[in-house]
């Protein structure tokens, strides 16, 4: 049986049967199994999870009875057969259908012929599978067309129109570049530019952050410039959340939900490693992991805190010269990174949105006069953008909007909402 197949299988129904990260999933597989081709494997599963609706809106067209009564197992192997056949074209059409079936003896013994019969009826009736009708049901056709729960569709098509819809739709199926920060305690970013494409990384600026690098090429994190902690992993996006706190050295920053930890180091660069940066997070072992990374890239002025920052605490009460607020949102904005969201519902929404607010009016307490404070998520949603810092500004006067920025996948950068607002003196 062929390793890479394999692999893709049991990170797909991973992801399928336990609500696994695709991502961490993903890595998991590779480092178990040490498939001969990771790149490979990560085009399958990323492209079977990019478009599970499309592909269970074809198989349901080649399975009379429908897909309610397939097993998870059988339904994991259809999706990565159909999509190899579908859109694989470095993949031979009988390499796609007797891989599958040979996995199939294995993973859903018995069912072999009934997977053999499902491939190979889709090679001889590809042709004439139907679509849902565009002019009829937009949002029908654009949630298998681009594989997204419809609420979503449906949410931006309300927020912004048929265009800019299927256009964001269209940019979380992307593959994200890698972006990387470099770490200006220790080097520069046309210094680091050079040392990278010494090693033969192709590399180039990001447009917006001044800190940002591109770099394509692999085995960047086995780098000694990573081990020495020249630069971190984090999309351009993440990185104008922290630079719009503009921190100064020797300000005083909290970050209100910190973990994994990315905002928390961009701010202490940013300062020189002067002043003191005050990472809470509810989770513990997340903060552990931060501990790791701040030993990585020499960064001493952070104070790590173990706290539910929907509570204000009373001892940093207008103490902050800056406070950042990333709040846990939907994570509409970073489906080309994670597309198992694209599947999620939004029965929490309401719940999330609450807990948001919570968080940004117990964070505003921190801020002194003058001070600054920035809400964030990865998210493309107004009632967790927009809706929520208008009415938050209803509500504390003491608060003005400064700046403001939704930014999109159609950037070529994650979905990210950005807003910059300051305490007023007294």
């Amino acid at each position: 049986m062929d390793l890479n197949r394999k692999t893709a299988y049991e990170v797909l129904l991973d992801v399928e049967k336990n609500q696994a990260y695709s991502n961490l999933s993903l890595n998991n597989f590779i480092e178990k199994n040490k498939p001969d081709s990771p790149a490979f494997v990560r085009e399958l599963v990323y492209g079977v999870l990019e478009n599970k609706i499309l592909l269970d809106h074809i198989l349901s067209q080649l399975v009379p009875s429908g897909l309610k009564k397939v097993k998870k197992q059988d339904l994991t192997l259809l999706r990565m057969g159909v999509y190899q056949l579908m859109s694989m074209n470095s993949v031979p059409e009988y390499a796609a259908v007797n891989e599958t079936v040979n996995m199939a003896k294995i993973f859903a013994r018995g069912r072999e012929r009934f997977v053999n019969g499902v491939l190979r009826g889709y090679t001889k009736k590809r042709d004439q599978l139907v679509m849902p009708d565009k002019e009829a049901d937009l949002a029908e056709y654009l949630s298998v067309m681009y594989s997204a729960e419809k609420w979503i569709v449906k949410l931006w098509l309300d927020a912004y129109g048929a265009e800019d819809t299927e256009a964001i739709l269209e940019a979380s199926n992307r593959t994200p570049e890698l972006t990387v920060r470099t770490n200006l305690l220790k080097t520069g970013r046309t210094e680091l530019k050079s040392m990278l494409e010494g090693q033969g990384f192709e590399v180039s600026e990001t447009l917006e952050s001044p800190r940002g690098l591109i770099v394509k090429g692999s085995g960047l994190l086995n780098t000694d410039a990573y081990r020495d902690g020249l630069f971190s992993v984090q999309d351009e996006a993440s990185m104008l959340a922290s630079e719009a706190l503009d921190a100064k050295p020797g300000d005083f920053v909290i970050d209100v939900c910190a973990a994994p930890g990315g905002k928390s180091f961009a701010t202490a660069e940013m300062m020189s490693d002067e002043g003191k940066v005050c990472s809470m997070d509810i989770y513990e072992h997340k903060l552990k992991l931060m501990e790791t990374q701040a030993k990585r890239t020499g960064i001493t002025n952070i104070e790590l805190i173990c706290h539910d920052s929907t509570e204000a605490l009373a001892e940093f009460a207008e103490k902050a010269d800056k406070v950042l607020a990333d709040v846990p949102c939907s994570g509409l904005g970073v489906i080309r990174r994670k597309p198992e969201i694209k599947y999620k519902g939004n029965e929490e929404l309401q719940e999330l949105i609450e807990r948001q607010a919570k968080i940004l009016a117990a964070a505003s307490t921190y801020v002194k006069p003058s001070g600054t404070l920035v809400y964030s998520t990865c998210t493309i949603n107004p009632a967790e953008n927009q809706l929520q810092t208008e009415k938050f500004l209803y509500s504390n006067g003491d608060f003005e909007k400064v700046e403001e920025r939704q930014l999109f996948p159609t950037m070529g950068i994650d979905g990210f909402y950005i807003c910059k607002m300051v305490r007023k003196q007294v």
